[in-house]
């Protein structure tokens, strides 16, 4: 998000003006051509309003149960095709590919390639911590679209839009290697560089049935990188991945 869209969400924050989003729906045409799907206007707006934006605007339909069932699509129709294409390939490398293809960072790859970011709705804490490029809601998004493309055009349409999301990420699936065990690799990979043993600290916030996590990943002296989540656990591989991304971008 650009300096001018924060001073505006600033400032209207503080004024107590009511949030306007910076999508509108007449925009969605180019997501819609991006898809090469049209889903029901109502199901594809849902897709894509975050829980933020829902707290902040009376309670609206939010994307989380649609991500739900995205999911489970987004499961089913890549591990139907890897093992349709690949006889050769045991149990074991077929999850770990299924993995890497169904990861957030994967799945945020798919979304920031069809700017999925510019059609969000997020709410104002969101949008100030830039949240239209966060890899987890991107990538939850995606799953939301996936689940609205089945309830508005049903199930083979569903897939047929998972396959057509995931078709340039199938013949690379080893450079989503890191995704599947960020911390390790990262570990690896400050070794490899003489960086030392990574170290991590977490904080919460939020009410306990609501907890949002931030860890925040160090090497020597340096704070790396930051992830968040709602556990521990994923804010600290989310960091850790981060952080491996940018040790490998500055060699």
């Amino acid at each position: 998000m650009s300096p001018e869209g924060d001073a505006t969400g600033s400032t209207a924050a503080s004024a107590g003006a009511p949030f306007v989003p910076p999508t509108l729906d007449s925009d969605r045409s180019e997501l819609t051509a991006a898809l090469g799907l049209v889903i029901d206007a109502d199901l594809l707006r849902m897709a894509l309003t975050h829980r933020s934006y829902s707290y902040e605007n009376g309670g609206v339909p939010h994307n989380e149960r649609l991500e739900f069932l995205g999911d489970s699509i987004l499961g089913q129709a890549v591990t139907v095709k890897l093992f349709r294409e690949n006889p050769d390939l045991d149990e074991g490398e077929l999850a770990k590919r299924r993995a890497s293809l169904v990861s957030t960072v994967a799945l945020a790859e798919i979304a920031r390639g069809i700017a999925l970011g510019r059609f969000l709705l997020l709410g104002r804490g969101e949008e100030l911590t830039r949240g239209r490029d966060k890899n987890s809601i991107l990538a939850d998004t995606v799953e939301a679209i996936i689940g609205a493309a089945y309830l508005s055009a049903g199930p083979d349409a569903a897939t047929a839009l998972v396959l057509h999301l995931e078709t340039p990420l199938f013949a690379d699936p080893e450079r989503f290697g890191a995704a599947m065990d960020p911390k390790t690799s990262l570990q690896e990979l400050a070794a490899r560089r003489g960086r030392g043993l990574p170290q991590y600290s977490v904080t919460d916030s939020g009410p306990d049935h609501d907890k949002r996590f931030t860890a925040v990943v160090r090497l020597g002296d340096e704070d790396l990188a930051e992830g968040s989540g709602t556990s521990k656990k994923q804010a600290e591989m989310a960091a850790a991945l981060e952080a491996w991304t940018r040790l490998q971008t500055h060699r």
